[in-house]
């Protein structure tokens, strides 16, 4: 007859949602240990918010990051070179990934140029832009602008501003995603964190790397850490019958477009970050999934073990 010995959860849920659809959940297990008829889960706490675009990740980017787009490239990175009197870029040709990693900005330091005109050139890659930067990523909405990305390509930028003192043009190409290049970045730079935080590193999981892309995929449709089947997420890599400890993490929407803004927005959730810097976690499996034809684009999945 099977028999349990000893099974002690936690289960902390954070589901987190702004008028951009910025959405992060996250998952926190204490320790799991059982045998043979598996882990019994119980929710000591649930709720929602909602947060204004001022809210996680606000600081992501510093000066450098912001002014990529729009100031002179050098030996040593980019400049902050002013731009020509009549002009609004120094660069002639950039490029960006289908997420949207960058907002588009004038450059040079610009600043206080009044209203602007955007144009494109190729709507089947940038259709228009939004009336407003993502400030919430730390860019400025008077000198900065949000594309819709519509596909990948390359389409020609016109800017200007409407007293006619400024006109200028860029091209700009938009590429994919590098899928499994992200998936490994993002446990190099949780792997920062926890060196700042005087915690050892963690290694690739390989045992559930496939069901961190699996758990990528099923919140595509189904945002919940409650799988599609309507079993628990934990059912995707099973702890194993003689013990171990695991945790997930997700986060969707257009303010997780890079292993860097996902993970600062994880890290400016105490449960979320929680997970990444819990001693007891030695591996770490990460999925990425991004389908620019759903509601929020991106999806990522952190499964932590000790297994």
């Amino acid at each position: 007859m099977a028999s349990v010995m000893l099974k002690q959860t936690r289960l902390t849920i954070l589901l987190s949602l702004n008028a951009v659809a910025i959405v992060i959940a996250g998952i926190l297990i204490a320790s799991a240990i059982g045998l043979n008829e598996g882990i019994e889960f119980r929710v000591v706490s649930e709720y929602s918010d909602v947060t204004d675009q001022a809210a996680p990740g606000a600081a992501l980017f510093d000066d450098e990051t912001a002014y990529a787009l729009a100031g002179s490239k050098t030996a040593e990175g980019i400049s902050d070179d002013p731009v020509p009197g009549d002009q609004l870029w120094n660069e002639n040709d950039i490029s960006m990934y289908q997420t949207a990693n960058y907002d588009l900005c004038v450059g040079g330091g610009l600043k206080d140029i009044g209203d602007m005109y955007w144009q494109t050139s190729n709507p089947e890659v940038i259709s228009g832009f939004y009336a407003t930067a993502r400030t919430w990523l730390g860019y400025d909405s008077k000198t900065c602008k949000y594309p819709i990305i519509t596909g990948t390509g390359t389409t020609t930028i016109t800017a200007g501003t409407y007293d006619g003192a400024r006109h200028d043009t860029i091209s700009l190409t938009v590429v994919s995603p590098p899928i499994d290049e992200w998936r490994h970045e993002v446990l190099d730079v949780v792997n920062k964190e926890r060196v700042n935080n005087n915690l050892s590193v963690l290694s690739w999981g390989e045992t559930c790397e496939a069901a961190a892309s699996l758990r990528a995929e099923e919140i595509v449709n189904n945002y919940s850490h409650t799988r599609p089947s309507g079993t628990q997420w934990s059912t995707a890599c099973p702890i194993p019958s003689e013990g171990g400890v695991s945790g997930e993490n997700l986060a969707v929407g257009n303010a997780a477009v890079s292993p860097a803004t996902v993970v600062a927005l994880w890290m400016n959730s105490p449960e979320h970050r929680a997970n990444i810097l819990n001693g007891d976690f030695t591996k770490l499996s990460v999925g990425f999934t991004f389908d620019p034809t759903t509601q929020y684009q991106t999806y990522w999945s952190q499964y932590f073990t000790n297994y």
